[in-house]
């Protein structure tokens, strides 16, 4: 601590995101990227904007990335709001609409960045415990409140609220902001975009990282109603006026024209999910159901600790976290089949080895 420091920075304590190990041979499955790349179209598109051009700013409001995403998600314009990366989305999100006198409301198992935007913005909020599978309930949230946010399908479980769960949300909390975090809805579920014209207390927030493989472009986007845009436009503006650069606007912009490219990876990644959930299933591990693009488990009769520190040592990674209730589950992000085939015989020889608790 320096004496320097405003008085807020000693009482933050921040996100830790996934490590990014810098090891040769490393089958890496701890931070959910996307095994494949970016479509073709989003690279070719990139390319056009490494010119002279770069001498000029960016368009501030991202207009044309704003026209693809609401032309695809079948939303005016006046309903998409730009951030670098889904992070700086919700951050403004928090700040914007989830700060009020009655505690912000999301579950106890959930993205580990929620606690700290409170933090930061000195916003009060109240955890709402998953059920004993790891559900979110939505009984549990029939108290007073001033918004409601969670992942859906949550992280790190994977498990998906049904769109109509979440509409009955909606409908029982009019007067509040319900924010739906969908980083993973491709690889299993049904948008909540879908029912933002009927709510105006609705606001979905996606990202490009997960299923469009452009975690390294740092794209995300809200829709919901245009009050709802105008104050989170309102929040940026007053913070950055060009978050996304122009080869981020136009990559972004051509990853929603090769709906074909993302068709096939989404389901390529489904496929090796479900053929990684069976095969862990079969060595004795709890796998619960995953509609995102990574499964969480874990195993009777082995320590999730120790079992990560033994994939470690053979330059396999994945996401232990030290967390009340989840802390003998693994969160293993879906990669190639061969990556996949690779982390399973390594789990068959540990388990035999039996590396225990």
């Amino acid at each position: 601590m320096s004496q320097f420091w405003s008085p807020l920075v000693g009482t933050l304590t921040p996100y830790v995101p996934g490590e990014q190990p810098k090891l040769s041979n490393l089958i890496k499955l701890n931070t959910n990227e996307n095994p494949y790349g970016p479509s073709p179209k989003v690279l070719q598109a990139m390319q056009g904007e490494l010119g002279d051009t770069l001498r000029l700013y960016p368009d501030p409001n991202g207009d044309h990335l704003k026209a693809a995403i609401a032309a695809y998600h079948g939303v005016d314009k006046s309903q998409v709001f730009l951030g670098n990366g889904s992070d700086e989305v919700l951050a403004h999100a928090f700040a914007a609409l989830l700060k009020h006198d009655a505690p912000l409301l999301f579950p106890d198992i959930s993205y580990s960045f929620y606690p700290v935007y409170c933090g930061l913005y000195g916003i009060d909020y109240r955890l709402v415990p998953l059920t004993a599978d790891f559900a979110i309930n939505i009984d549990d949230y029939d108290q007073p409140c001033g918004a409601i946010i969670f992942p859906n399908p949550n992280a790190p479980t994977a498990k998906l609220l049904p769109v109509k769960a979440v509409e009955t949300l909606l409908q029982r909390h009019p007067q509040q902001v319900v924010l739906v975090d969908e980083a993973y809805i491709d690889f299993g579920g049904v948008s909540a975009i879908s029912l933002v014209n009927r709510y105006p207390n609705l606001l979905v927030v996606q990202t490009l990282s997960k299923s469009r493989s452009l975690a390294g472009l740092r794209v995300g986007f809200a829709i919901g109603h245009a009050d709802l845009i105008e104050a989170l436009e309102r929040v940026k503006n007053s913070f950055n006026s060009y978050p996304l650069d122009k080869a981020a606007l136009a990559g972004a912009a051509a990853s929603f024209a090769d709906e074909a490219y993302f068709q096939k990876t989404c389901q390529a990644i489904i496929a090796t999910r479900e053929h990684l959930s069976q095969a862990m299933g079969q060595m004795g591990f709890e796998v619960l159901p995953s509609a995102a693009n990574f499964i969480f488990a874990r195993h009777p009769d082995y320590d999730a600790a120790q079992l990560a520190a033994a994939l470690r040592e053979r330059s396999i990674i994945v996401r232990h976290f030290k967390q009340p209730r989840i802390d003998q589950f693994l969160r293993i992000s879906i990669g190639t089949d061969k990556e996949c085939a690779a982390l399973i015989e390594a789990l068959h020889e540990l388990l035999s080895l039996s590396v225990a608790r």
